[in-house]
Parts: C-alpha cells; sequence; structure tokens
C-alpha cells in the first residue's frame, strides 16, 4: 500500500494514542496539516496563538494527563519559536514530541524561504531530535521519538521533516514498534538502605517531581507512614503527600516552608526520592546536609552523586525501587523529631503566616489570596502557575489533596508558561476545575492564548495576582542591590476588559470585603473566567534562603 509522508504522519500519531496536537500551520508543514484534515475526528488539534504557547500548553496536557504532548509547527520562526518550551520541558522532564516541518531537502543549506537549522538550534533542548528527508523512514522516526521521550527521565524530542519527505510516497512496510529501553536499575546499595532507615533517629523524605512521574506517591506515603518520617516536597514535588498530611511538612528550596530548610542541617538521614539536588534546594553544597547519610533514588545514572554524595545510591524508576523497598522497612516512631518541624511552623506562623493570611489591614495579600481558592474549591483544582512571587505563594498555601494537582516551571523558571500550560492541562483533565495562577508580568508574555481558551471554549480559570511589579525582581533588588528599583515597576493595561474583549468573564477586586464573593463567582462559572485581584505592591515572599548561606540559615523576615 502506497501511502504519503504527510498521511504517515497522521496514522503514526493515532498508532501511538495520540488524541490531541497543540500546534500553528504554516508553509513547511502544510502537507501535514491537509493530512490532518482526514482524521480530524481522530485527532483533536488545538489552534494556539503562539508555538510557545504550543509547546508550554503540551507540557500542561503532558503532566496533568501523564502522556505524551504533541507539538506541530512550521519551519524557522515556527519552530525556533519552539525552544524554549523545549528547554522547559527538557529541565523539568516532561515528554513532548516535536514535529517541525522544513524547507525542501534540495534546499537545506541554502538559505531558503523560512530556513532555520533546527537540529543545531534544538540540540542543548532536547533529549533528543532527528531530521527526516526520506518519507519510508518518517513512520521509525516517530515511533523511536515517542519510545525516546517516553522512557527513563522523560524529556522533549523534536522531528524536522522536509516538506518534500510529507508530500512524496513510499510503499508501506509492516514494522514492529520499537520496544522502550528498560529503565536502568542498579540496587545493589538496596540492603544498606534498608539498614539506615530502620535505624535513623532523624530522617527526612525529600519528594521530587520523579514521585509523580512514575505514580509513586501512594507507596512514598506507605514509607513515611511506617516508619513515620516527615517528608519535604521540591517545588515540582508538591503535592506528592497531600498538603494536610500530619507528615507533610512543607516545600524545600529557596523561598519553601521554614523547618525543613532549618532543619535539613540536623538531619541524620536524607532520603531523596526523584529528585536532583538542584542549587535552589541545597544553596551551598558545602554546608548542605553535614550531618546526614543520603539515600538517593534516581532514574538518571548521571544524577547519582552528581551534587551531593549518594551514600546508598539506588537507581532506578521511583515506584521500582519504593516497592522493593518498602517490605524491609521496620515501623518506628520518631516522636521528638517531628515535634521539632511542628515547633518551626508554629514559629513560621506567627512571624510571616499569620501577617500573610490574616491581615488585619492594607491591601490583600498574595497568600490570604491563595488560602481563600484552597478554601473554597476545597483543595481539587489543578493550579497551574506562571513563575514569580505568586509560583512559590501558590505552593505554600494552596492546600493540595491529590497527586499531580500543581504544574510550574521549575528548572528554567520561565515566565509565561503559566497561562497555556493551563490550556493543556484544562484539555487533559475536563473533570477537574483548572485554575491558573499568574502575575501580570508573565501574563503579558503570552497572553495572546485567551484566543486559544476563547475558539477551543476552556473553562480554565484565571486568577491575576496583580502588583505592577516584576515582583521577584523587584524583592531581590530591596534586599541585595540597595533598594535600587530598576525597570520593574509595569504600567499594565486593563485585563478585565482584555478579557471581554475575548468573551472571556471577567471581575476586578481589590477589598478584602469582596474576595470571597468574586472567587466564588470565578469557580461557579461555567466557563473560563478571568479575576483580576489588586495585591499589595511591596510584599516580599519569605522565608527565602539567601543565596550564598547554607539552608539552615533560613531567614524568616
Amino acid at each position: 500500500m502506497s501511502t504519503s509522508g504527510a498521511q504517515a504522519i497522521v496514522q503514526t500519531l493515532i498508532e501511538q494514542n495520540v488524541s490531541v496536537i497543540f500546534g500553528y500551520p504554516g508553509g513547511a508543514i502544510m502537507p501535514t496539516y491537509d493530512a490532518l484534515y482526514d482524521v480530524r475526528d481522530r485527532l483533536r488539534h488545538i489552534l494556539v496563538r503562539h508555538e510557545q504557547g504550543a509547546t508550554h500548553a503540551a507540557e500542561g496536557y503532558a503532566r496533568a494527563s501523564g502522556r505524551v504532548g504533541v507539538v506541530l509547527a512550521t519551519s524557522g520562526p515556527g519552530a525556533t519559536n519552539c525552544i524554549t518550551g523545549l528547554a522547559n520541558a527538557l529541565m523539568d522532564s516532561t515528554p513532548l514530541v516535536c514535529i517541525s516541518g522544513q524547507v525542501r531537502s534540495d534546499q537545506l543549506g541554502t538559505e531558503g524561504f523560512q530556513e532555520a537549522d533546527v537540529i543545531g538550534l534544538s540540540k542543548a533542548a532536547t533529549k533528543w531530535n532527528c531530521q527526516v528527508t526520506d518519507p519510508a523512514a518518517i513512520p521509525g522516526v516517530l515511533r523511536q521519538a515517542f519510545a525516546i521521550a517516553r522512557s527513563g527521565r522523560p524529556g522533549p524530542v523534536l522531528v524536522d521533516i522536509t516538506r518534500d519527505a510529507q508530500l512524496d510516497c513510499f510503499e508501506v512496510a509492516h514494522a514492529d514498534p520499537p520496544l522502550p529501553a528498560p529503565h536502568p536499575t542498579d540496587l545493589a546499595a538496596l540492603p544498606l538502605a534498608i539498614e539506615l532507615i530502620n535505624n535513623a533517629e532523624r530522617p527526612l523524605l525529600l519528594a521530587g517531581h520523579g514521585v509523580h512521574l512514575s505514580g509513586a506517591s501512594e507507596l512514598l506515603r506507605q514509607l513515611a507512614e511506617t516508619a513515620q518520617i516527615p517528608v519535604a516536597c521540591t517545588l515540582l514535588g508538591t503535592a506528592a503527600l497531600p498538603t494536610e498530611h500530619p507528615l507533610c511538612v512543607g516545600m524545600l528550596g529557596m523561598h519553601g516552608h521554614y523547618g525543613p530548610n532549618r532543619l535539613t542541617n540536623e538531619a541524620d538521614l536524607l532520603i531523596a526520592v526523584g529528585m536532583r539536588f538542584d542549587d535552589r534546594v541545597t544553596s551551598r553544597v558545602d554546608r548542605y546536609a553535614p550531618q546526614a547519610q543520603v539515600i538517593h533514588i534516581e532514574i538518571e545514572p548521571r544524577q547519582l552523586h552528581k551534587v551531593i554524595h549518594a551514600h546508598a545510591p539506588l537507581l532506578g524508576d521511583a515506584r521500582t525501587v519504593l516497592e522493593a523497598l518498602l517490605p524491609a522497612i521496620e515501623p518506628r516512631r520518631h516522636e521528638a523529631w517531628l515535634a521539632r518541624f511542628r515547633d518551626c511552623a508554629a514559629e513560621e506562623r506567627r512571624r510571616v503566616v499569620d501577617a500573610e493570611l490574616e491581615p488585619a489591614e492594607g491591601f490583600l495579600k498574595m497568600g490570604e489570596v491563595i488560602d481563600r481558592l484552597a478554601s473554597l474549591s476545597g483543595g481539587e483544582a489543578v493550579i497551574v502557575s506562571d513563575v514569580g512571587q505568586h509560583q512559590m505563594q501558590a505552593a505554600r498555601y494552596y492546600r493540595f489533596r491529590h497527586p499531580g494537582s500543581y504544574h510550574t516551571s521549575g528548572g528554567m523558571g520561565t515566565m509565561g508558561f503559566g497561562l497555556p500550560a493551563a490550556v493543556g492541562a484544562s484539555v487533559a483533565v475536563a473533570h477537574r476545575p483548572v485554575v491558573a495562577v499568574v502575575g501580570d508580568g508573565g501574563l503579558q508574555m503570552t497572553l495572546q492564548e485567551l484566543g486559544t481558551i476563547m475558539q477551543e471554549r476552556l473553562p480554565v480559570k484565571i486568577v491575576v495576582l496583580n502588583n505592577h511589579y516584576l515582583g521577584m525582581v523587584r524583592q531581590w533588588q530591596e534586599l541585595f542591590f540597595k533598594g535600587r528599583y530598576s525597570c520593574v515597576d509595569m504600567q499594565n493595561p486593563d485585563f478585565t476588559v482584555i478579557a471581554s474583549g475575548y468573551g472571556i468573564a471577567a471581575r476586578r477586586v481589590s477589598e478584602r470585603a469582596d474576595l470571597g464573593s468574586a472567587l466564588r463567582e470565578m469557580l461557579d462559572s461555567g466557563g473560563p473566567f478571568l479575576l483580576d485581584v489588586e495585591v499589595a505592591a511591596m510584599d516580599k515572599v519569605f522565608p527565602m534562603v539567601t543565596p550564598g548561606t547554607a539552608v539552615h540559615e533560613v531567614r524568616l523576615e
């Protein structure tokens, strides 16, 4: 049977159980868009307003669904616009397959219209990339792309396909799809890890993004409850354990909770699950956890010992390793150790949280908005945040009940991630409310995706925590640059008017007395809704581990 390369693309996507694509058409990818017309009942295409929005939407979809996100873009600027999202997905271990069109193979290297060296440009931003000039190679290359995106530590891949390869026909030959590469596993240190856990007096579990990726949240809970170990989450590990679980002690990192940062350097055992000890968690490596033995559960071999030496390295998928570990763990009690975390939480509440959540007067606070949102939504929403002060407050103050409920840009810290990622999450989990928590700065980087929400009639709720500043930069300028506020104050448009132009219901709130009713109106609305909340302009996010200090030197003010 003869088929065109473009038809092979869409048929291979269907074979890989793809049901949603995020993309933007153009000349070099037009043959594939023509082939999509014939399968539009089986492949839903979401027309974004910018290719960066396509990659972030695919990330949101992948994280919320557990499936591979798929992006379709044309050559030249279409493909280059995808690079930021691909780099973001690589840092945050998100499986994407990006298919870009390319000029005809006889034009490669001639600087033809909309030609770009996409392979060279995307090499450092992808787990794997490949250019295809032969239509017969398309099915095999795409199958390999999906296998690579899913396997081991997940990540993005890019397949660049020339226009003639999409148009030309070839005889289809049956071929079995490649089997995913087996997860590398090395559990030689398992007996030592068991001994360390069973004998520790001050253990601390560190839950990273790998807990979500491997579906290991329940096993993590069992380990924590059996040995009565406090659990701290990285930013991307947030919600690995329900926020209100008695063993959940909060978030690690620069703006994490006081207890897990303060007490890391008193722990005698760290059990790191699916996290890579990035600098926002460790701060000064030479003064990080000096008394602790370290068990590191990690699927990517190069992450072991890269930053922190692991006394018991366990290489493998987090779920697989925890399944091997759990049967040998003995019930323990660590009452005195857990009491230390409760004391730290009480101190943090007295010096930080009460002022954030229960201000007596003045402007609304970011924390109180998130706290009220958590109460009114019952902790059931999927929260997708942008990057900045609001990102930290969303992670700190929303009370998550389910794993996989908080999605944000971690390693890259990509402003503009929030709104399009919420688009993807809403497509993935239509049965749950999806709330984009964004700042006025990040929102304006991808504001055009309101058009995607309008066209697809997605019920995304958007909370803009509007302080008229690039708040996190302003905070650093105040703390470390003598209050010299350089280029961070923002004159913003009326976001409610812009939303109404897209047919999206909107409301602005600035008074504390109106906050509850405004949030309730938003949550009860059947369609998309934008709530512009005026918050205090000069507030800072604390606690904070300042650069150059050790984690236990975390500041409360």
